[in-house]
């Protein structure tokens, strides 16, 4: 008998689906419903008692993704499930992880407190804002990377004279993993903002003269950091210039800034669900990867082996 039962939460069916597909099970039955003002209403329509109970739910906006997920997770532990694992494919709120000025929340961290508060016993993500954010929790963090996605897609374009770039300081260390592996060389785009989402001046720090160069990043929101980023790359001599971000975010003009950048494509993951296609923009999927993360988790076996950087 297994002692393992996957659910999804309503926004993430899409890759709940994909990540049992890969797993081999099916996803148990829940009901998600809202009385007629708005308040969400969750029930498990089978019994989860003595069972590790793994929760697939992003939290991206609106807060309602996250409401579901703590009201999950309060009906498993209330129902006697053994062991509650959440697993959050993108974590939302994660960007305000610090107090950059005053008077300002630290909502990654709140975020934290919730799921602990909920009853959460795990956290399973991928691709955090911030690395350090793992330590914002009480309970065991399954940090996956979204390299192990990437790098075999990059392989496969047998690019030449490749070079990574960091769009700020900031991701310096993820672009330097991803350079690392592919024993290639690293530049840097130093960007000064005026407010979020609004940039006041950057400027490369690297050559790039000839190169097919590669943008790292864990996410991409309306798209302007890159856009700019890239313009810069290519202004400076680059061959060409394409962008890798975990989670597509892609709010406001977005996918206007995408289509009309000199970005020959933007690769991100199926995290997030993606709100319209664009011929710029290729979704690989995390699903195999969090399966066997998964599987890992309950045969207890080290997911060291799921890491290449």
């Amino acid at each position: 008998m297994s002692y393992i039962k996957l659910f999804s939460g309503t926004n993430s069916k899409y890759l709940a689906e994909k990540i049992a597909n890969f797993y081999g099970k099916q996803l148990g039955a829940v009901t998600q419903q809202r009385f007629s003002d708005g308040e969400i209403y969750v029930s498990f329509d089978e019994s989860v008692r003595g069972y590790d109970v793994f929760l697939i739910q992003s939290t991206f906006p609106n807060a309602d993704n996250l409401m579901e997920l703590l009201l999950m997770i309060d009906a498993a532990r209330r129902a006697s499930a053994a062991y509650v694992t959440v697993v959050v494919p993108y974590f939302g709120y994660a960007r305000q992880d610090r107090k950059d000025k005053p008077r300002v929340p630290i909502a990654a961290k709140l975020v934290a407190n919730l799921l602990s508060a909920a009853g959460a016993d795990r956290l399973m993500t991928c691709d955090l804002h911030a690395g350090q954010i793992q330590g914002f929790f009480d309970f065991p963090v399954d940090h996956l990377d979204g390299a192990a996605i990437f790098i075999p897609y990059l392989r496969s374009l047998n690019l030449e004279n490749l070079i990574f770039a960091s769009p700020d300081v900031g991701g310096v260390a993820r672009a330097r993993g991803f350079a690392k592996i592919m024993e290639v060389d690293l530049v840097l785009c130093d960007k000064h903002r005026k407010r979020a989402n609004e940039i006041a001046s950057m400027q490369l720090i690297g050559d790039v003269e000839g190169a097919n160069v590669v943008l790292v990043d864990d996410l991409v929101d309306t798209g302007g950091t890159l856009c700019k980023a890239s313009q810069i790359i290519m202004d400076k001599g680059a061959k060409s210039v394409r962008a890798i971000c975990t989670h597509g975010v892609l709010s406001g003009k977005a996918l206007d800034n995408i289509e009309n950048s000199v970005l020959t494509e933007l690769v991100i993951t199926d995290t997030l669900p993606l709100k319209q296609e664009s011929p710029k923009i290729r979704v690989l999927t995390v699903a195999e990867l969090f399966a066997k993360a998964i599987r890992k988790l309950q045969d207890n076996d080290s997911i060291s082996s799921l890491f290449i950087i």
